[in-house]
């Protein structure tokens, strides 16, 4: 029975073993040098990030019989009093059970009267927003001008709670989350010291579950040791977390990517055997999502994961996003679902719904079209240069009509869309791009390009995209154009109308012409 659980055997002791924070320690450590000391410190954060720890720490540093220091001895009668719970003169109120005001001025009639054990009177009023708002004004005025034996430390995790006549009269430090990275690098070393058996996999899970607590991460590693009969494992983790590991998401966005509903419900009805969380599902869709978008812009990021090196050369990006941002609003309305497999399953559903009109497993060859006897009209402004053409390729001379037939969408048909036709002969097509659409232009845009000029020409295309600094009359361009044409046309129309020029007259008003689109 003398098992101390890891979250208590391992709560830091100086500042030096905290993990993270590391701006607030080097502050405190600055001014405890320096001996720059605030009467009154508030400390806020979610839970679990070393809040009520630092204020621990802090109460050592004043109080070391050294010396006041940033690196207090730990040896000492004052630390070691601390460290265990017994030193005299460090009062540790928890607001959430003494609320009542009578309870603060008890707290307070002692604070004139000099420390008996140790350098500072330490009183550290933790969940300070849950003091009442009478026994926030009773501490006002001694916690502005406290006796200079005497430091107050406020924790808290809900700051805007707390009177702004609190806030003006503290040193605030805000603690951000810990890292996943973080976390699990200190979870391999406390396992590496315990010598438990782990898997590096099954502590990233951990570290993320911890959600930026060190606290529920040790608390979650305690489960993991004790389901694991004594080693953390990959299997074991995600067993007791309820989720499930990436690869069993594969073939959901396998699926997606064949636009084969039958098969997604098949799927979803599989994992739903192994009675998983479904919002953790959605939390580990969206990141297999997140991670496969980082791996398409900067490759190097997948090389050791094969998978998401696949997921982000077979799926477009536009289709990437398109699932992530669903994916995002499905785990936000999860709770409002009759259950989780049917938020889980609809959420899927609307990814297959709203995919790309030319996902690669649905597009179909253009049928024939009967021919035309009418001619085919180039403007002036976008007439391209010379362009060397033969056999169907003739009537595909004007890159704007040329567009619509490619079937192309997303950033593949903004690309195409400031393009201009320079040649089309045999096997080979020539674009021009202007330097200012640079950025657009990668290889995967490209090749999407080439394969539908493919589908469309029925054979194979080399195409190339040189880039020029001339100004190019674009399909892009010429839409403007057309569209402020209209708008001024329409405009003058307008403008002509005898009742509208009265009301002009009559008002003094002006006309604004839109085009709905």
């Amino acid at each position: 029975m003398n098992y101390q659980v890891l979250a208590r055997k391992w709560r830091p002791r100086s500042f030096s073993t905290m993990v993270g924070q590391e701006p607030i320690l080097r502050m405190l450590s600055n001014a405890l040098e320096q001996k720059r000391l605030h009467h009154a410190y508030l400390f806020t954060g979610t839970r679990g990030v070393g809040k009520t720890t630092i204020a621990r720490i802090l109460a050592k540093c004043l109080n070391c019989e050294n010396g006041i220091t940033p690196n207090p001895c730990g040896t000492c009668a004052n630390c070691t009093a601390i460290d265990n719970g017994q030193f005299l003169d460090l009062y540790e109120i928890d607001a959430a059970s003494r609320t009542k005001v009578e309870d603060t001025r008890e707290l307070l009639d002692n604070v004139p009267y000099p420390p008996s054990q140790g350098r500072c009177k330490v009183y550290l009023i933790d969940e300070a927003h849950m003091l009442s708002n009478s026994s926030f004004n009773a501490l006002l005025k001694t916690l502005e001008e406290p006796p200079e034996h005497v430091k107050f430390i406020l924790a808290t995790t809900d700051p805007k709670r707390l009177p702004i006549t609190i806030l003006s009269r503290c040193l605030q430090f805000h603690l951000k989350r810990i890292t996943p990275e973080q976390i699990a690098k200190h979870l391999q070393h406390i396992c590496d010291t315990e010598t438990i058996k782990y898997d590096v996999s099954a502590l990233e899970k951990l570290a993320t579950a911890a959600d930026g607590s060190m606290r529920d991460a040790l608390s979650l590693l305690d489960q993991a040791i004790a389901y694991g009969h004594g080693a953390v494992k990959h299997a074991d983790v995600y067993a007791m977390l309820g989720s499930m590991a990436q690869d069993d998401l594969l073939p959901l966005l396998n699926a997606l990517a064949a636009q084969d509903g039958k098969l997604l419900l098949e799927t979803v009805a599989q994992m739903a055997e192994q009675a998983p969380d479904f919002k953790q599902l959605l939390e580990e869709l969206i990141s297999l999502l997140h991670k496969t978008a980082i791996a398409q812009i900067v490759p190097e990021t997948a090389k050791q994961d094969a998978v998401i090196r696949a997921l982000a050369t077979q799926l477009p990006a536009e289709d990437i996003q398109l699932y992530y941002q669903i994916a995002l609003l499905g785990r936000r309305d999860l709770a409002l679902t009759p259950s989780p497999q049917q938020g889980f399953e609809m959420t899927l559903l609307r990814m297959l719904a709203f995919a790309p009109a030319d996902a690669a497993t649905t597009i179909t060859p253009t049928p024939p079209k009967e021919k035309s006897t009418k001619e085919v009209k180039t403007p002036v402004a976008a007439k391209p240069a010379a362009i060397a053409v033969q056999a169907p390729a003739q009537a595909m001379q004007n890159w704007q009509d040329i567009l619509p037939k490619l079937e192309l969408t997303g950033m593949a048909y903004a690309l195409a869309s400031n393009c201009v036709l320079q040649e089309m002969a045999d096997n080979k097509v020539k674009l021009a791009l202007s330097t200012t659409h640079q950025p657009m232009l990668n290889q995967k845009l490209k090749d999407r390009i080439a394969e539908a000029l493919e589908r469309l020409l029925k054979h194979p295309v080399q195409l190339d995209i040189d880039l020029t600094t001339a100004d190019l009359p674009t399909p892009q361009k010429q839409n403007q154009q057309e569209q402020e044409q209209r708008l001024a046309s329409a405009k003058q129309s307008v403008l002509q109308d005898p009742r509208v020029k009265k009301l002009i007259e009559m008002y003094d008003a002006s006309v604004e012409v839109a085009l709905l689109v």
